[in-house]
């Protein structure tokens, strides 16, 4: 394992920081953008571009691509329901989510405000349709941005030191220990249960405010 995994990483690693920097801020554009979220492996991605990290001004500027790219699709799914509004729902993509995936939307989004665009980032599905639901209403584009940009920063966060530190782990035992493969895979195979696991906690604390009998809601 430990051959294969050297070649990939340093396959990886041969793409200028630059181009993968701008691949992963690309690919999370696409991942938070309106509906296309839903079938692009953003998370993935970015683990990959992670793990190319050889230094703190390398991980800074994969992290501010990443950032930027989150904003800029989150941005764009706002604005389409700002110009667009209920015509996306009606459209053959939007059909397809299903009309309780709406509805939840609008009900959470409507209960919760503010809080429901920082924690949508880390809830799947919601994740692209809170951005549409919340252009659709009169909430201002400032106020989108003041509680989307810290939940983009947090998700970066979360991936970008890990994979970074996985990869650096797995080259510093590579030499050394035949089953340093088997610790880089299962640093990120933890790393991806634990966002998995954090996902499910969160959805199942805020479910109440997405169905139709929440009570006690908290709003910006």
């Amino acid at each position: 394992m430990n051959e294969f995994l050297t070649w990939l990483l340093d396959a990886v690693q041969s793409v200028d920081p630059l181009v993968r920097s701008l691949i992963a801020g690309f690919a999370i554009m696409l991942e938070t953008s309106v509906l296309i979220g839903l079938i692009v492996p953003g998370d993935t991605i970015v683990i990959v571009a992670g793990t190319a990290v050889a230094s703190w001004a390398e991980g800074l500027v994969l992290g501010l691509a990443v950032v930027i790219g989150a904003l800029v699709g989150e941005s764009i799914g706002f604005w389409l329901g700002r110009l667009l509004g209920p015509r996306i729902r009606r459209s053959w993509l939007g059909q397809r989510i299903g009309d309780e995936n709406w509805a939840r939307s609008e009900r959470y989004v409507d209960r919760r405000g503010g809080l429901a665009i920082f924690i949508s980032r880390f809830l799947p599905v919601l994740h692209s349709l809170v951005p549409l639901t919340v252009g659709m209403t009169q909430y201002s584009y400032r106020r989108f941005l003041a509680w989307t940009l810290p939940a983009c920063i947090v998700w970066a966060s979360l991936y970008i030191p890990v994979a970074a530190l996985a990869a650096g782990t797995y080259r510093e035992l590579a030499d050394r220990l035949h089953f340093a493969g088997y610790i880089f895979v299962g640093i990120i195979v933890i790393l991806v249960l634990a966002v998995f696991a954090m996902k499910k906690v969160i959805h199942r604390l805020e479910r109440r405010h997405m169905e139709g009998d929440a009570v006690g809601d908290v709003k910006d």
